[in-house]
């Protein structure tokens, strides 16, 4: 049922070339997931300002997702807030995500 798939990204410290650092997205992988819809009142609020909306995205057991990567799909990005197993270890990850969408 993991019918998207999605690129991992995560922020990283890379040399600045002058002797300091500076924290840069890296794209660590690509992943399959399957992307659970926000809620009808969520989709409601994303027709404010900046509106928070949270998704449920379900992964393959094993894969290298940590909290507060980013899940990017197209031109949109999901922060991973936990990922966590269910109660059968193996089967899959679960991972709850946030997406910050700016008005129109």
């Amino acid at each position: 049922m993991l019918n998207a798939s999605a690129d991992v990204w995560r922020t990283t410290k890379v040399s600045d070339g002058m002797g300091g650092w500076v924290n840069t997205p890296v794209k660590v992988a690509t992943v399959r997931a399957r992307f659970s819809q926000p809620s009808a009142a969520q989709r409601t609020a994303a027709d404010q300002t900046t509106a928070r909306l949270t998704h449920v995205v379900y992964l393959a057991s094993g894969v290298n997702v940590l909290r507060s990567d980013e899940l990017r799909i197209g031109a949109r990005k999901l922060t991973v807030l936990a990922v966590f197993e269910p109660s059968e270890p193996g089967t899959y990850l679960r991972a709850d995500c946030q997406q910050t969408q700016p008005a129109a």
